[in-house]
This record gives structure tokens, sequence and C-alpha cells, in this order.
């Protein structure tokens, strides 16, 4: 439930969107008295800072009203997105997106290759070139998960290691990477995400992204049952900067408690996650970058990651 003041009535209340099934409570102040609207019929614009004509709320002049409450059914404080349409799930058409069951598992040790008894119930799924031409790499994941965490296993042919960053926490993506990206509620535009480079380094955020807005937050008391295990291992060739390879793989271990407190965590059998996989290689002149479930624009198209449902 998000509050205004009276001032904030004397411009546009800040709506990002019109034409939705939310219902707008208006409160007098003098009186009490209370009533419920359908925002689309109070015709409240958009701000002039979304990039919306500037206009003034037609409420305004009406009534002395000293507070106005927005009441959108199902969406959190702190969402930054509008009610969703009945005509779509998650805030984005329901069909067209790929699918991933994921099955579980007791939890395991990784060995940076994939070799663990687990990963055989546990189906390859390709990553696909983002764009025509770049590098015909081969790019494919697995997941399992626990009652602690996700397994995620990446593969993928490759002929150098393009990567030098020797810390955790950099801008990994500027080299050959792995990525996982986690939305485990559809409620809220916040979500998980993990890079993993060649050597071995990782970048565990968490990324509040509010009508394409978003910075990466590092995790804080990152530590004990909250830090990652992963491995890496080169294929063909030794694990270091500018080494001649065939390919390379990353095993990540994601525990539940670093993703709190995300809604939806940790996830039951039947449940629904929203999440996408890439990998970003610069062996080429330019970089080639493959995807799970197609975004247009950045990776951070949340709306259009693919879903995961947790198998028993």
């Amino acid at each position: 439930m998000a509050l205004l003041r009276g001032s904030e009535l004397n411009g546009d209340p800040p709506f990002a969107e019109t034409d939705l099934p939310c219902v707008v409570a208006v409160g007098h102040a003098e009186t009490g008295h209370r009533v419920e609207k359908p925002a689309r019929e109070l015709h409240l614009h958009p701000p002039a800072r979304h990039g919306a004509t500037p206009g003034r709320n037609p409420m305004v002049p009406l009534l002395p009203f000293r507070s106005v409450v927005s009441v959108c059914m199902g969406v959190g404080v702190l969402t930054g997105t509008a009610c969703r349409s009945p005509e779509t799930e998650g805030g984005h058409p329901s069909g067209g997106l790929p699918e991933m069951t994921v099955a579980a598992t007791e939890d395991f040790e990784l060995t940076g290759d994939g070799s663990a008894p687990p990963w055989e119930r546990a189906e390859w799924v390709p990553l696909h070139r983002r764009e025509q031409g770049g590098l015909e790499y081969e790019t494919r994941v697995r997941l399992l998960y626990s009652s602690t965490g996700l397994y995620v296993l990446m593969d993928g042919s490759d002929s150098r290691i393009t990567a030098t960053m020797t810390e955790d926490f950099l801008d990994l993506w500027n080299e050959d990477v792995f990525e996982v990206f986690l939305w485990t509620d559809e409620a809220y535009p916040v979500y998980f995400e993990y890079e993993i480079s060649p050597l071995g380094y990782e970048l565990p955020i968490l990324i509040p992204n509010f009508r394409g807005e978003f910075l990466g937050w590092r995790p804080w008391h990152y530590e004990g049952e909250r830090l990652t295990r992963r491995a890496t291992t080169a294929i063909g060739g030794p694990r270091e900067p500018g080494a001649t390879i065939t390919g390379w793989r990353a095993e990540v271990f994601i525990p539940w408690a670093l993703l709190k407190p995300l809604q939806g965590v940790p996830p039951r059998p039947g449940s629904r996650w929203r999440a996408n996989f890439y990998r970003v290689d610069y062996d080429g002149e330019t970089p080639t970058a493959w995807y799970w479930a197609p975004v247009e624009g950045s990776f951070h198209d949340f709306q259009r990651f693919g879903i995961l449902r947790f198998g028993e």
C-alpha cells in the first residue's frame, strides 16, 4: 500500500502506468469518508519524470483531500511496477517462454567438471547465440536443487581463455563469463545475479530493477552458510589466462541463505521461479553472447526470463 501526502496531489501522483485494474481509496480528512474507484476512472497521469506529458490530477480541484491511498491488489509496497494486467502472468505474456524442470537432489561436493553422480538426473539444456554470426561455440547448462540451495553446471566449448581478472567482485562481464539470473518472486522487480569466470572468480549481486534503472548490491556478511561454493575446470589445456583450450566448465552452489530475504525462497516442489542463463566470450573481434530465454536490450530484461519449475 503506497501512501501519498496531500502535497503530492498538487501535481501528478507517482503512478507509472494507467488503465490498470487497481483500486484507489480516497480518504477525506474532515469526515473520514472513504471512496473506492478503479484507477482508470480517476484518469491518473504518469509523472513527467517517466517521459509522460505533464498534467493535473482531475480529482484535485474537486475535493480538499489530505491523503490518498493507492492499493494495487496483489502487488507489494516496493515493487516499482504497476498492477498486473489480467491478460498476463507475472507481468509478461504467459506464452512463449522457455521452461525447465529442476530435479531434487541430496547435497554433494563440487568437482568443477560435473562428474558428481547426481548430475546424471539433470538434462543438459542448450543456450543459443544471441546474434547471427559470432563464435560457433556450444553452450549448455544443468540444474539441480536441494534443501539447502541450487546447483548450476555450465559447459561451453572454447579455444582460448580470455580472462585476466584475479579477484572476486570485479566487472567479470568484460571477459569470458557464465551468468545466472534468478527472479524468485514476480511481484517484486528484484533478482539475484551470479557471474563466474573460467579462472573461478565470482560476482554475486542483488539487482533491484525499477523500470530499467538498476544497480548491483554486494551481499553483506558474506560468510558461513551464505557463501557460495564454486569450481571451474579448463578442458584441453591449463586453466590460466590466454591458455589454448577446447572448453571450460563452471559448477556453482548458490545457498538459499544467500538469497534471503527474497520471497519464494526456498522453493518447494511445484514452485515456479523466473530465470535466465547467459554466456559471453571475447575470443573474436567482437564479443559473442548466448542466452537461454531470448531478451531484448540488455541481459536485465527480466520480464522475458524463462520459467523454472521445481520438481519432486
